[in-house]
């Protein structure tokens, strides 16, 4: 049994909001799967199986207890199917990356995600994978909470597809590979448009000097 936590806050409201992108990964992972949810006390739990038939037994978690104290609905499962940090990924924005960047990290402090900090709190150990989404910092004048809590652009829903595509992919090989399977895929992976490079003019070598 493996365990696959999207963190984001519960309700219409919060579900296309930057803060939110972990449980859009999770329910492509759910779509994909043909995946039957059901209610648990903190959480939407989904049994399912990843990858190549028979697949690996997956517990898919959208934690129902907002944001911040999501760990409620994570450590009661961890303990209840006897599971370690290596049995645990956790899908998560990360605003300390740039929209467009997937990042998949085991270990490591929350870096002021109050999901993933609740989540650390209540284990007791930081020893778990994470697939980051990079969401970007926020724009001058914006405070940081604001920011998690708007609403995707219109112009950034391609990109946001694809990341949520590629990060339901990542999560599927982690489950079936483990991490450095899913890292050596998926880990660094940039969508970011590229620069157009820039021409110059060729250098004459033989003009003359004045």
């Amino acid at each position: 049994m493996k365990l696959i936590v999207g963190l984001g806050n519960p309700g219409e409201k919060y579900a296309q909001t930057r803060h939110n992108v972990g449980w859009l990964v999770l329910n492509e992972l759910a779509r994909r799967a043909g995946a039957t949810w059901r209610k648990e006390k903190d959480a939407d739990v989904a049994d399912v199986r990843l990858g190549a038939a028979p697949g690996q037994k997956v517990l898919l978690v959208r934690p129902t207890t907002f944001m911040n104290t999501s760990g409620k609905a994570v450590a009661p499962l961890m303990a209840f199917y006897k599971l370690g940090g290596d049995d645990l990924l956790v899908l998560q924005d990360d605003l300390d990356s740039p929209f467009g960047l997937l990042k998949l990290r085991h270990g490591g402090r929350h870096g002021g995600q109050n999901g993933l900090r609740d989540i650390i709190r209540l284990l007791g150990y930081e020893a778990f994978a994470r697939v980051k989404v990079g969401i970007s910092r926020p724009p001058a004048g914006w405070d940081p909470a604001d920011w998690v809590l708007s609403k995707w652009r219109e112009g950034e829903a391609e990109t946001l597809a694809e990341l949520v595509r590629l990060g339901a992919d990542a999560a599927t090989v982690w489950a079936t590979e483990g991490l450095s399977g899913a890292q050596g895929q998926y880990n660094g992976t940039d969508l970011r448009p590229r620069p157009e490079p820039v021409h110059t003019a060729p250098h004459d070598d033989n003009r003359s000097e004045a």
